[in-house]
């Protein structure tokens, strides 16, 4: 089930990076006065009162204040609009209400979207004032906030949470393991689901950024369905285009969302890129099986497969458990191993171990290497056990969990990795303290 999209919008400078990062809760968008700092789409997953979505920061809509919006800024806007799931919709209280505003509320009034008027950058008690004249926008009350010093932020993300489909509402995915392929326009997505069914299925042509949106196809291997799921390549940094470019990361995501693997194809002539490692960590983050699929190795150049793995794992330190392939999908090199890795991954997420293998492997890891200790007081575990399966999710209970340090969980994980597997699959662990629910 794919998580709930919430796209900031507006106009330059009004604080929409700042306000990622504030609901995020960490810096992950970068902030500067200057309008259009944010030249790729930013995202991140927050979670809120139970709630779970996914916030992107649009970028700057590039419209200059004098200017009335062009075809290209229409189609970035609407584009916003139809894939997200709610939209706030971010002005400077500072400011007051500009042409801009009004050109950018017209066309959110004609959407059947639910649109949250944020009026950002209230300080203090006399700006909050100073966000009534907004409702010349005729969308709802604004709602002032400033999102550099929090203020007003619980609030917005109540709103937010009460504007989000509930599970009831969503429909339910078909009983299939679904496999997302990502990756960078013109890494050979398409070319690989094509050599995968064996026709041609997805169109397939030189120029970046030929498949636009997300497209399903069941694919029957070994006498097993599968839902392949080719997305909307993602754009380097500093070469988006306008309209359907800007915003396809947002099929991306639910694509990711609904996976329970990904294929992340990865270009030869440029292995890793910053967009590459950004999908990823979100590839991670959403606690999703992976295998790195490296395309146009005909390409290579005389480079070996070991130099190119290498290459990979330090630009992917936080995937090492990610398996990596070498294929020409143009060619059909290579790809008649990737789907059995992929149904391998699979079954390592299904895969349950048993309470007393699980108890006697951190007992034998702990002697082996001692918990850490605050002062006087050492970590101790208590009782160990997995708790769930897809992903497969790990439960310890110490005696307080305050004192695990991301290290001693590395350590955990790479010995339940080193006994039981996991290949291609990201590992929760969870530590509660003793008594806690």
């Amino acid at each position: 089930m794919s998580k709930p999209i919430v796209a900031i919008v507006g106009r330059q400078n009004t604080g929409k990076s700042t306000l990622l990062n504030r609901l995020a809760g960490k810096r992950i968008a970068i902030t500067a006065d200057l309008p259009g700092t944010t030249r790729d789409r930013i995202f991140a997953t927050v979670s809120w009162q139970g709630a779970q979505f996914t916030v992107v920061d649009t970028g700057g809509l590039e419209l200059k204040a004098q200017s009335t919006i062009s075809q290209e800024i229409n189609e970035q806007v609407e584009t916003a609009i139809n894939e997200a799931d709610a939209i706030v919709f971010l002005v400077d209280v500072k400011d007051g209400v500009t042409a801009t505003d009004l050109e950018i509320s017209d066309l959110l009034r004609r959407s059947e979207k639910p649109i949250l008027l944020i009026a950002n950058k209230a300080d203090n008690e006399r700006l909050e004032t100073q966000a009534v004249e907004f409702f010349e926008l005729g969308l709802d009350e604004p709602l002032a906030i400033s999102a550099y010093h929090g203020r007003g932020t619980f609030e917005l993300l109540d709103k937010i949470v009460s504007l989000l489909p509930t599970m009831s509402s969503v429909l339910a995915e078909p009983e299939l393991m679904k496999v997302a392929i990502v990756g960078r326009p013109n890494a050979g997505k398409s070319t690989l689901l094509n050599a995968l069914l064996g026709k041609e299925r997805a169109i397939v042509d030189q120029l970046p950024g030929t498949t636009r949106d997300a497209i399903d196809t069941l694919l029957d291997f070994n006498g097993q369905s599968v839902l392949i799921i080719d997305t909307a390549g993602i754009k380097r940094r500093g070469r988006l285009g306008v309209g359907v470019e800007r915003y396809s990361v947002m099929r991306t995501l639910k694509a990711i969302d609904r996976s329970d693997v990904v294929l992340l194809v990865l270009d030869t002539t440029e292995l890793v890129a910053a967009q590459d490692t950004h999908i990823a960590g979100y590839i991670q983050q959403a606690v999703k099986g992976i295998v790195l699929v490296v395309n146009k190795w005909d390409l290579a150049m005389g480079k070996s497969q070991a130099e190119g793995t290498t290459y990979i794992r330090n630009k992917l330190k936080f995937t090492p458990y990610a398996p990596v392939f070498f294929i020409s999908a143009k060619l059909g090199q290579g790809v008649d191993r990737v789907m059995p890795r992929v149904l391998k991954v699979h079954q390592e997420r299904l895969k349950r171990i048993p309470t007393a293998s699980v108890n006697s492997l951190i007992q034998q890891a702990v002697s082996a290497h001692s918990p850490p200790r605050s002062g006087k007081k050492q970590l101790k575990f208590l009782y160990s056990t997995q708790a769930e399966v897809d992903p497969p999710t790990f439960v310890f209970f110490v005696n307080d969990a305050k004192l695990i340090h991301f290290s001693y969980q590395r350590y955990l994980e790479n010995r339940l990795r080193e006994s039981f597997g996991f290949c291609g699959t990201p590992l929760r662990l969870v530590f509660k303290t003793r008594g806690e629910k």
